[in-house]
């Protein structure tokens, strides 16, 4: 009997020092992990945006993805949020009167939401079965449904809520947007892009949209410029008109280590929707948290003490039962 108390005692004793060790082992963050040299994206100007949502229909036909409805009649698709079936979504900021659009009293403003396909991002990294990727060339954030369990460990780490799990689906797949990847080959590229008819939003490498998004934030409002359309960089489909009231802010090229998709606004970003996020990726240090303790077996061993203290607390001594028995 007293063999069993001193392995208890022994076990509980590991747990404890392992579990002080998790405490005191510095989790050295690793370096953020910065966008491909050649990574593709998109750049959205909310000045340019009439919010027609051509976008999203057009998301909703390249994907082939069902609609969803938000009204009684159920007569057309109108999504409240992006979803495991809707990638794509352009949402409206409102205020007091709506007279003057970009202006943030009393006045309207759109914001796309969509995947932003982070330099570095926390779906990947927290993705046990690499069913999230990211393209070592392209810098797409893409989905293998073949590999996913349905954990929806990304859907948790998204600091922006962009993965979206289908519930209605028998295999439990997630739902975000891949940048149009599957149409490349067919000579395509991003079908949001592809159908803006303002050029609120432009498909191109990161690196010559954040030069195009530099450029008209310092253009004077009202300055007539040139805006291309599509494609940067593909066939001349630009057209001038005056320039709009820009934020000095490239949202996209510092926060959480560097997105693909930028974004430009007249209005304030958070008011838009966007978050206010730190320059270095979660993935960076959450990485490293994990890979420390259960690389070392840290955790496990902390786990195991704490099991072992709440069996310890059910287990009677061994005097008191024979006492008990003896009685």
């Amino acid at each position: 009997m007293s063999t069993r108390r001193e392995f208890l005692k022994g076990v509980l004793a590991s747990g404890a020092a392992a579990t002080a060790c998790a405490v005191t082992v510095p989790a050295l963050a690793r370096e953020t992990k910065p966008r491909p040299p050649e990574a593709l994206g998109l750049l959205y100007d909310a000045t340019l945006c009439v919010g027609c949502k051509a976008c999203v229909a057009a998301c909703k036909t390249a994907n082939d993805n069902p609609p969803e409805f938000s009204t009684v009649d159920h007569l057309w698709d109108t999504p409240l949020d992006t979803s495991g079936h809707t990638f794509n979504l352009i949402k409206m900021y409102r205020n007091g009167t709506m007279e003057v659009k970009d202006q943030e009293t009393n006045g309207y403003s759109f914001m796309k939401t969509s995947c932003m396909h982070c330099g570095d991002p926390s779906c990947v990294s927290a993705c046990p079965v690499s069913a999230m990727t990211k393209d070592p060339v392209t810098g797409v954030v893409g989905y293998n449904a073949d590999k996913c369990i349905g954990c929806r460990y990304c859907v948790a780490a998204c600091p922006f809520g962009i993965p979206k799990y289908q519930y209605d689906s028998p295999t439990g797949r997630i739902g975000k947007c891949e940048l149009c990847r599957h149409r490349y080959k067919d000579g395509h590229y991003s079908a949001c892009a592809e159908v803006c008819p303002t050029g609120a939003t432009l498909y191109g490498k990161t690196s010559d949209l954040l030069i195009e998004a530099k450029r008209r934030i310092a253009l004077k409002p009202g300055e007539r410029a040139r805006f291309p359309r599509g494609k940067l960089g593909g066939p001349d489909q630009s057209y001038e008109t005056p320039a709009g009231k820009y934020l000095q802010h490239v949202y996209g090229e510092n926060e959480y280590g560097g997105t693909q998709v930028l974004k430009l606004s007249g209005v304030n970003f958070a008011k838009v929707g966007m978050p206010d996020l730190p320059p270095d990726a979660a993935a960076a240090m959450s990485e490293t948290i994990q890979h420390t303790l259960y690389g070392n077996l840290i955790m496990p061993f902390a786990v195991l003490g704490a099991m072992t203290y709440v069996a310890k607390r059910n287990v009677k001594p061994d005097d008191e039962s024979s006492d008990k028995e003896g009685s």
